[in-house]
């Protein structure tokens, strides 16, 4: 399920915090020290759930849950629909110095929530208001279908000598395209297209997306919890008490996969000394 998305400015709920106020020796031995820690490590993977900031997709794969797409005009828009189904172009408020890398959605008109359709390579992009996107055989956006169909499915593919760009296709192996009306007043001097057989910069865009549906910020994220376990915990399992270099062998053995390996190398060594 997409949580309710949140923009620049909104305030957000405030958060209490808990601090650690013991040091020193025997530190992992206290079960107050033990409940604090967990209490920190619940916070932190709550934290990383509702992680709303947004960062680039670098490659079709990372594409998943809320997207941006950040258009080739100048200055910066996004593709976006109204609730009527209507698609167009929307500039972009929350930008660093123009830069399209920086884009983040100020309106909920503009974002789009991605997935892949079971069963092939294809995605379907849904608007705010629960309608897809979809191209008509002339090239006309809009955004009114509830179900999928080939209208409704595109393919994403990367830009080969721009890393960090994308292509929208559809299925007819056509492309999204912005063309500028000239004699248009601000904002509307754009139109998208899907009626575009090259690609073109104008057919080039980039897919900001919210950072905790990104596979590898997802995976650095697991890979630090697995460093969370207490000496305790160690010793706890190795059935005595560990020194530093032990405890770091096994913290490092949890990050690389071979815990178990490690520990039981461990508890045979723990035997030998017993009875050597």
């Amino acid at each position: 399920m997409v949580k309710p998305l949140t923009f620049k400015g909104d305030k957000k709920p405030k958060k209490r915090k808990r601090t650690e106020t013991t040091e020193g020796a025997g530190q992992d031995d206290d079960p107050g020290r033990k409940q604090v820690k967990a209490a920190k490590a619940a916070a932190d993977a709550d934290e990383a759930e509702n992680d709303d900031s947004w960062v680039s997709a670098d490659a079709v794969t990372d594409v998943s849950g809320p997207v941006m797409f950040v258009l080739p005009t100048e200055p910066p828009s996004a593709l976006a629909c109204d609730a009527n189904g209507k698609v167009f172009t929307l500039p972009v408020e929350n930008i660093v110095d123009g830069n399209p890398s920086t884009a983040e959605p100020h309106d909920v008109r503009q974002v789009w929530v991605a997935n892949r359709i079971a069963g092939t390579e294809h995605f379907r992009f849904k608007g705010h208001h629960g309608k897809y996107l979809s191209c008509s055989k002339i090239g006309v956006f809009s955004a009114t279908s509830d179900a999928i169909s080939p209208l409704e499915s595109f393919n994403l593919i990367s830009t080969p000598d721009t890393p960090g760009t994308f292509q929208i296709q559809t299925l007819r192996d056509t492309f999204l395209t912005v063309r500028s009306l000239s004699k248009a007043p601000p904002p509307h001097q754009f139109e998208v297209r899907g009626d575009e057989t090259e690609i073109t910069f104008d057919t080039t865009l980039r897919v900001r997306m919210q950072a905790r549906f990104k596979p590898r910020i997802k995976a650095s994220k697991e890979e630090r919890a697995k460093e969370r376990i207490t000496r305790r915990e160690l010793e706890e399992a190795a059935g005595r008490r560990l020194d530093e270099d032990e405890v770091k062998m096994l913290k490092r053995a949890r990050r690389e996969g071979n815990y178990h390996e490690a520990l039981l190398d461990i508890k045979v060594k723990s035997k030998h000394d017993k009875f050597g």
